[in-house]
């Protein structure tokens, strides 16, 4: 018989103690079940809030397929050809600029969301949803010196970020016991609330009529979502977190590092399996590669030598830090599902917002792992009435999840000739 080990076993001896990665005797015995039938997928969505220099970023239209040549921007993904593709000519069909930014994983524009009947819930929060309380974090929203403006639940609220410091408390630091009672007697508070709101909501729902009786559900469906979410963390207080494996990191406040050690505990989320949904926005503090300026000033740059160069210098770090996490998901075998963590997780570069200049056509999208079949320049049509929805790309990837929908957001179908295995 299999014996099942603590996740927060460390060998000891000579007055060291090494934590073990995670291991297959330290998953659940229904993950083994789950490794024949199912493997487990993860999704992490790296962006920014700018955009990128188109003209270094993608390859030629005239490129399409494997042998296209790899840009200034995208030549640190070199040694993964293999296992990403660009897109080109993919988009919502917003306008608007920044007010693109928060439509990236959902196509729809957060005063549009009460026309769809998911709203403008976002690829990593629909994940989440259907991951609930299996991990101890059904998301993660992360920001390096940047605001994460692009993960919202099903009714409207955008998912506060957390930085470098607070993701490695979160992944591996317990709470103090006052701490865990105080947590818990707020939930159960907060769940004897909900209780009284949902008993006076029978009777008021009766004397309203049809129009305030849909607007009165929709408040009701955020009640229920509340809930749901508290009987999904309840369970979590008294488990154990991981033992960190590396000491916490100083929060530098600099991009270069900062960002770098994120894709270090974004590996170390996915390998203690705390989370499968993910999302990260990067920026840029002046000062950062030996650039003096901003990030948005650099972004409206007017085809001048200076800004332009930042741009493609900040541009080549955020894809760079993409190849690095894909090496370390590479390098780590997946005690779950078998192969490596790469195998499994799905990795999308995306932006919201096209350019600085506040275009929102032609998003900088690249899609990597995940168990697709990759390694091309996907060229889509560039007319107007011919364009293909970006939302068709999120929609394959919610499939390739495992999830059994037919639309998502603004998509017409899943996105034609992406496949996966």
């Amino acid at each position: 018989m299999r014996q099942l080990l603590d996740r927060r076993t460390v060998l000891k001896g000579a007055g060291v103690a090494l934590a073990l990665p995670m291991l297959e005797a330290m998953a659940p015995r229904g993950y083994a079940a789950a490794k024949a039938a199912k493997p487990i997928k993860r999704f992490v969505c790296l962006s920014n809030n700018y955009g990128v220099y188109q003209k270094a970023f993608f390859p030629s239209t005239d490129q399409a397929g494997k042998d296209y040549q790899m840009t200034e921007t995208l030549k640190p993904l070199q040694r993964h050809r293999k296992d990403f593709t660009v897109f080109s000519n993919l988009d919502h069909g917003n306008t608007g600029g920044h007010q693109g930014v928060p439509v990236l994983l959902s196509g729809v524009r957060p005063h549009h969301a009460t026309h769809y009947p998911e709203g403008n819930i976002s690829v990593d929060q629909k994940i989440a949803e259907s991951v609930g309380a299996k991990t101890r974090f059904p998301s993660l929203t992360l920001r390096v010196n940047e605001a994460n403006l692009i993960s919202f639940t099903r009714t409207g609220v955008q998912v506060p970020a957390i930085d470098l410091r607070q993701m490695y408390r979160a992944l591996f630091i317990d709470d103090e016991k006052a701490t865990k009672a105080t947590a818990s007697e707020k939930l159960k508070r907060h769940h004897s609330i909900l209780d009284v709101v949902m008993d006076e909501a029978k009777s008021v729902n009766k004397g309203l009529g049809r129009q305030d009786q849909q607007k009165f559900e929709e408040y009701l469906e955020a009640v229920r979502s509340l809930e749901k979410k508290i009987k999904q963390q309840q369970p979590w207080l008294d488990k154990p977190k991981p033992k960190a494996p590396i000491r916490e990191p100083p929060q530098s406040g600099k991009t270069e590092a900062d960002l770098s050690m994120m894709m270090e505990l974004i590996t170390l989320a996915i390998q203690t399996d705390s989370t499968r949904a993910i999302t990260l926005s990067s920026g840029f503090v002046s000062g950062d590669f030996g650039l003096s300026g901003g990030y948005h000033g650099f972004s409206h740059h007017g085809h001048r030598e200076k800004e332009v160069n930042a741009l493609k210098v900040i541009e080549r770090y955020q894809i760079a830090q993409m190849a690095r996490l894909i090496d370390l998901l590479k390098a780590q075998p997946d005690p779950i599902s078998g192969g490596t963590l790469f195998d499994q997780t799905t990795i999308l570069f995306g932006c919201g917002m096209a350019t600085g200049t506040h275009s929102t056509w032609n998003l900088p999208l690249v899609l990597a792992g995940g168990g697709f079949k990759l390694g091309e320049h996907k060229v889509y049509p560039e007319a107007k009435g011919r364009r293909v929805p970006a939302a068709n790309l999120l929609l394959s990837i919610l499939r390739n999840y495992g999830l059994e929908v037919d639309r998502f957001g603004t998509s017409s179908g899943t996105l034609a000739g992406l496949e996966w295995s």
